[in-house]
């Protein structure tokens, strides 16, 4: 199991109704699809654009052409995850399951940890007719251990194909915490195509897997999954995949009331009344996401600005009016976010018994920002704007044109910004330009969304973000860390938690304290609330949706393994 047994160290998630969709969390990555695709979306029946019972029109959030790219491994790669290029396992994160097979059938580790085996499953081919065997699998991994740049999930272990169903992965020390991610968070890729590939620049026009589905149609305004009829599982009942770009989240909420499409998840009038207000359709939410201003935050990395001072970093913190946000932006449906970006939901008792504010303010304290800033020597200037050494405190935030409930997040935080002493400028662009300036570090904060790992555990996430392994300097690609933070006592306690069980919360607990300790000291990411995720999906036209009592998928359209299991899940409804 991940540990010693899958189920002692996997805590539920909580159902949570509260939430709006983080549709910036669809240009987040790793394990986010940011796919989505174009068109008009037909006509406006309620059975969707195409018309067709078996066609699903989905939109993830994408405002602008598409921009072909079904590289797996890329950061603005628009599709492919799950639904074409399958993991080992699923492991559901929305609540406590079972690993869900895929090409991995079984896994067991040794005592130690040092030792992973997993069987796979036999029979399966590539969409191009090729057999899928374990040497692609260890192909993949020796990948990612290669290829710094895109080896999000930290992966540090050897993969070798004991037979054509058998791989056994080996660690230097315990890795526990691995397994996860090796399990459920990397995709197969064949490698009698990909030997040649390369894995951070190619972008991969004719994808080929082993998943559920093939790619049938690319056009810069959309693209179209069709049902694979050799899927190892037998091919699914929805038989095309229709992803919309469209302008932003107007235009999806337009969608919806229009009955053109059938899956969003993002923002729509009066969310909490969906059904009544639109017939045949229905939402789930569920809290996980958590929102942040993202900083580039290391001088030493090559970022510049006011933000890099992590006492202006502090102060926008102290002046957000939560509350307000709430209101103004997210429909009264997001919750509390701690400074540790340990969820308060599920891992609450992670929390270091140290941090003094363990959930960030619900009201603005514009008089503890200035007393922050004026501690780290800004001075407030005549227009009432702080100013230190000529350089006046004003700051730029990145957000994707049509995003309605970021830009409406930004606006207000901008306006309270002010009462503080800070000036906040928005600058909207494609969802392909936030992506390279984020990912280039050519930003100064970017609103954007962090994301949970494979297990309900804070680890993943900070592994992810906070980890300098996974940063670069301005002008690189980076990983996940685009905040470029590095902290070696982070980085540290990182390492020793690697060798850890999950279940062994005793002697984890000291270096939960260590990285929240200089989480919350240097707020590279600063928190605004945890938003949560809710999609709109017609009832009307496919059943076997995920429920409250079932919730077997994260209900996000942009989380690409979690879809492709809804995906595969679903049937046209009958009538």
């Amino acid at each position: 199991m991940f540990l010693r047994s899958a189920r002692t160290h996997r805590r539920r998630a909580r159902r949570a109704r509260q939430g709006t969709a983080l549709v910036a969390g669809a240009a987040t990555l790793a394990l986010l699809a940011a796919c989505s695709g174009g068109g008009d979306g037909g006509g406006g029946s309620s059975t969707g654009a195409s018309g067709d019972s078996a066609t699903l029109v989905a939109y993830t959030g994408q405002s602008g052409d598409y921009q072909v790219n079904f590289n797996p491994f890329s950061p603005s790669r628009i599709g492919a995850l799950g639904t074409i290029y399958e993991q080992l396992f699923f492991i559901n994160k929305a609540a406590e399951t079972e690993p869900v097979p895929l090409l991995g059938t079984e896994y067991a580790w040794n005592d130690d940890g040092t030792e992973l085996q997993v069987t796979l499953r036999e029979g399966v081919t590539w969409s191009d007719g090729e057999p899928f065997t374990a040497d692609d699998v260890v192909f993949t991994f020796d990948l990612l251990a290669s290829t710094p740049a895109i080896n999000n999930v930290g992966y540090a272990g050897t993969a070798t194909a004991t037979d054509d169903t058998h791989v056994t992965f080996t660690f230097e020390a315990p890795a526990f915490v691995q397994g996860p991610d090796v399990l459920s968070g990397v995709p197969i890729v064949p490698e009698h195509l990909w030997a040649d590939v390369d894995p951070t620049a190619d972008v991969v026009e004719n994808p080929v897997g082993t998943g559920a589905y093939v790619l049938d149609d690319f056009k810069p305004q959309a693209f179209t999954y069709a049902a694979n009829p050799e899927y190892w599982g037998g091919e699914p009942a929805v038989k095309t995949i229709r992803f919309l770009s469209l302008s932003g989240n107007t235009a999806g909420a337009d969608g919806i009331a229009n009955g053109t499409i059938d899956w969003q998840t993002g923002p729509v009038p009066d969310i909490q009344n969906v059904a009544e207000n639109f017939p045949g359709y229905d939402t789930l939410t569920a809290a996980q996401n958590q929102m942040v201003l993202a900083t580039c935050s290391s001088v030493e990395l090559g970022c510049s600005g006011p933000q890099t001072d992590p006492a202006v970093r502090h102060a926008l913190y102290l002046a957000m009016d939560r509350t307000q946000l709430n209101q103004l932006a997210f429909e009264e449906t997001a919750s509390e976010i701690s400074p540790t970006f340990a969820l308060t939901s599920t891992q609450e008792g992670t929390i270091s018994a140290d941090v003094e504010e363990p959930v960030a303010p619900e009201t603005a304290d514009p008089e503890g920002a200035a007393e922050v800033l004026e501690a780290a020597g800004w001075a407030k200037g005549s227009d009432g704007i702080y100013a230190k050494d000529g350089e006046r405190l004003t700051v730029t935030v990145e957000v994707v044109t049509g995003w309605t409930d970021y830009i409406t997040a930004v606006q207000t935080i901008a306006q309270q910004a002010k009462a503080a002493g800070i000036d906040v400028q928005t600058a909207q662009s494609s969802w392909n330009e936030w992506t390279e300036r984020r990912t280039q570090g050519n930003f100064q904060l970017a609103i954007d969304s962090l994301w949970q790992g494979p297990a309900p555990d804070p680890y993943y996430l900070y592994t992810y973000f906070f980890s300098s392994a996974t940063g670069a300097p301005v002008g690189e690609a980076a990983g996940n860390n685009y905040a470029r933070y590095a902290n070696a006592d982070v980085d540290a306690a990182l390492d020793a938690l690697k060798s850890m069980p999950l279940d062994d919360a005793e002697a984890r607990q000291p270096h939960f304290d260590a990285i929240q300790a200089a989480v919350v000291e240097d707020m590279p990411y600063i928190p605004i609330l945890t938003g949560g995720t809710t999609s709109e999906w017609n009832v009307g036209k496919f059943t076997g949706w995920p429920t409250e009592d079932d919730m077997y998928a994260f209900p996000a359209v942009w989380s690409a393994f979690d879809a492709a299991e809804i995906f595969k899940r679903l049937e046209p409804a009958e009538g």
